[in-house]
């Protein structure tokens, strides 16, 4: 035993630690159960807020922190929809008059001066133009 340790350079005291934790009983086991069956009830749509308050309801006070580093030790990923963009909103504002009725022809530099905003939905951000 002497021989492995100093070959893989590990105490002795660290060795019998790591025996004795492998041996140990996961104290989150019931909660991880609770965890994957919230998570899959919702179709994978619950991350570990909504989660960790689900299991508030249920009586399991447990901290977040814990439920979303459970989460990532079981690959419990939340999947968020995209919301689509809609620039609809009806009559928001002031409508300008239309006052160059698309005639864009100037007879001296600076007379007329137009603007435009285009924005863009990339990737779940916006972008104007």
């Amino acid at each position: 035993m002497e021989i492995l340790l100093s070959i893989a350079q590990l105490a002795r005291a660290t060795f019998y630690y790591h025996l004795k934790r492998m041996e140990q009983a996961d104290k989150y086991e019931a909660v991880k159960a609770e965890i994957t069956t919230i998570y899959h009830e919702n179709k994978g749509r619950y991350g570990y807020r909504r989660i960790t308050m689900q299991l508030h309801n249920q009586g399991i006070f447990i901290n977040h922190k814990t439920v979303q580093r459970l989460m990532k030790q079981l690959g419990l990923i939340c999947r968020v929809r995209i919301k689509k963009y809609r620039s609809y909103r009806g009559e928001v504002g002031k409508i300008a008059p239309n006052l160059l009725n698309r005639n864009f022809c100037a007879e001296k530099p600076n007379q007329k001066w137009v603007t435009d905003v285009t924005e863009f939905g990339l990737f779940g951000q916006k972008l104007y133009l």
